[in-house]
């Protein structure tokens, strides 16, 4: 098993691992969000520096620059570390909407992030939509995400805090779960502490669809 430093996560190898897969079709909804940019303004609008954000995150300022300047994109699971850290939630990053008790998000009015936003274009490994913005207070992140099939099989694995329940929804998806690799097809879910280290892509050469609820914990 490969060692996994806090820095060195999926989110640098899945970003090179991007440039070789194919090119998903377009979901439909709005314009692919620039995840890094939002996560630039928030940080400004708490009036710290990178290298303080990356003290009170836990990654390297060098990583987190990279996600501001849209040279890497952020997993899932480094936004909602981000997020749980400051007490707020990936929507903040995606798309500004009025909290409140209830959430109610209209399929047109999901907003699709590509995992691989890149200035210079790139090619995504996956791609997601928030299905919980508008919920306040919530400790629960609904995602659902499509998943690209990759040209090669990645060597490094995601990390954090918490734990996350996929369900797959279309197509089949690879898992792999600390020693575990196993193949999850429709119909089939796992749930799993995401201290282990974890990664999940496309099991063959089509699109796959799950749905993904992360908790951050604390």
């Amino acid at each position: 098993m490969p060692d996994f430093t806090r820095d060195e996560t999926m989110d640098d190898v899945l970003s090179e691992v991007a440039r070789e897969s194919g090119e998903p079709e377009k979901p439909t909804g709005d314009p692919e969000v620039p995840v890094g940019e939002h996560v630039r303004a928030f940080r400004e609008s708490l009036g710290m520096t990178v290298q303080q954000f990356a003290e009170r995150t836990g990654f390297s300022a060098a990583l987190l620059t990279q996600i501001e300047n849209r040279m890497v994109s952020p997993s899932l699971g480094t936004l909602v570390k981000i997020a749980n850290t400051f007490g707020t939630t990936v929507s903040s990053f995606i798309r500004g909407k009025v909290e409140r008790e209830f959430s109610i998000v209209r399929k047109e009015d999901r907003t699709t992030v590509s995992r691989v936003g890149l200035k210079e274009g790139g090619k995504s490994t996956y791609t997601y939509e928030s299905l919980g913005a508008g919920k306040a207070g919530r400790k629960m992140e609904p995602f659902l995400v499509r998943l690209q099939p990759l040209s090669e099989s990645p060597t490094a694995r995601s990390a954090h805090d918490g734990e996350e329940f996929l369900y797959v929804l279309s197509g089949k998806v690879t898992v792999c779960l600390g020693d575990l690799s196993d193949v999850l097809e429709e119909g089939d879910c796992i749930y799993y502490n995401s201290t282990i280290p974890h990664h999940v892509h496309s099991a063959d050469e089509r699109e796959a669809l799950i749905l993904a609820v992360i908790h951050a914990g604390a």
